[in-house]
């Protein structure tokens, strides 16, 4: 069976969002039938091929004045002349995205919108949490998956005095990882229908 590529574009200024990448990389490699492409922002220009030929892409970015990193900005402006201009490359991949703020909310939520809306535009199909609110109640935890309360994507927080070996915690790493393996799984979905759907056509073409 063909292996199925996922992609995760990320920046990282301090580490802590590399950790969340590496995190998301686990989830992801939980899966079998995938393999994973884990890239930064520095390096795509080398590998504009690699992408365009995943079938999912994870985008990644700390959360600096309440929008993506400057670095990430580039590279979604880049695609502007190597992705949409050739034709919609990315049209139909699936897509996700994370983000790290050494804040709670930090606005995150604004972050993964530029997200959503970049993924948009190259006629993407995003994807978020499925997970259920947590530590939202006196039986919650700091130690609960989805603790901060992102849907669209996976949010992270990470103090500012504390480097990538003890940030973000554990339990947001296990967050972004989830999303990984959400990812995966939904793309393989993805995939084997869109392989089913020109079959159907052609059985109800001899009908």
């Amino acid at each position: 069976m063909t292996r199925q590529r996922i992609a995760i574009v990320y920046h990282s200024g301090y580490g802590h969002t590399g950790r969340q990448a590496e995190a998301v990389k686990a989830g992801v490699d939980e899966v079998e039938g995938v393999e994973t492409l884990l890239l930064t922002v520095d390096k795509v220009d080398r590998h504009w091929d690699d992408l365009n030929a995943a079938q999912a892409i994870i985008f990644g970015s700390p959360t600096y004045m309440g929008s993506v990193s400057a670095s990430f900005k580039a590279f979604q402006e880049a695609t502007s002349h190597a992705v949409l201009a050739k034709g919609y490359l990315w049209k139909d991949k699936i897509a996700a995205g994370f983000t790290t703020s050494g804040s709670r909310s930090g606005d995150k939520l604004s972050t993964l919108m530029q997200m959503v809306v970049f993924a948009a535009q190259h006629g993407m199909h995003w994807v978020g949490l499925d997970l259920p609110p947590a530590n939202c109640s006196s039986t919650g935890s700091e130690e609960d998956m989805k603790r901060l309360g992102f849907w669209l994507g996976a949010g992270a927080q990470a103090n500012t005095d504390e480097g990538p070996e003890t940030a973000p915690p554990a339990s947001d790493l296990a967050t972004a990882r989830y999303l990984g393996r959400r990812v995966a799984l939904t793309t393989l979905q993805f995939v084997r229908g869109r392989q089913a759907v020109p079959l159907q056509y052609a059985l109800a073409a001899h009908e």
